[in-house]
């Protein structure tokens, strides 16, 4: 799986076998044995190109770990007291990763309790009653999440169930 993360393009177990051999000896069989077996627990896709197949993650490295994360923390008979041991562990750029990852889960909460905006009443056919807006631009407006965001809002599904 690590050599499809790190890639993040379909491979081909030819691929996975060349960059494997140049740190150690191995079969292409048990290449294609491991991706077939990858596949068939979901966590890569594979399609047909010719006599072989191109093998895609599913799911994103950091949305498996996380899903190991939540694992052990569920499974803790005092979440908190775990979390507050997890946290003791981490070193301090750990800490700001953390710090910035609750940034873009706040952020994210914030934008999400937003109301929509629709359509301008105008093109709705309604007249308008608000004043133009200012053209000046804000700065605050169109601000984007943190790029650890762009990953997380993908949507992208989780690992499969154990």
């Amino acid at each position: 799986m690590t050599r499809v993360w790190q890639w993040n393009r379909p491979v081909t177990v030819r691929e996975v076998l060349e960059d494997l051999q140049q740190e150690r000896s191995i079969a292409y069989t048990t290449v294609m044995t491991v991706m077939d077996n990858l596949h068939q627990k979901g966590w890569v896709r594979r399609e047909a190109e010719g006599r072989a197949y191109r093998y895609t993650a599913v799911s994103t490295r950091a949305a498996y770990s996380a899903a190991l994360m939540n694992e052990a923390w569920s499974t803790s008979d005092n979440p908190a007291a775990a979390l507050v041991a997890f946290f003791g562990m981490m070193s301090a750029e750990q800490r700001e990763a953390l710090r910035d990852a609750v940034r873009v889960v706040q952020h994210d909460d914030e934008t999400a309790s937003e109301p929509p905006a629709g359509p301008p009443a105008a093109s709705r056919g309604e007249p308008r009653t608000e004043p133009f807006a200012d053209p000046s631009p804000d700065p605050s407006a169109g601000a984007s999440a943190p790029p650890e965001a762009e990953e997380r809002s993908a949507g992208r599904p989780g690992p499969p169930e154990r």
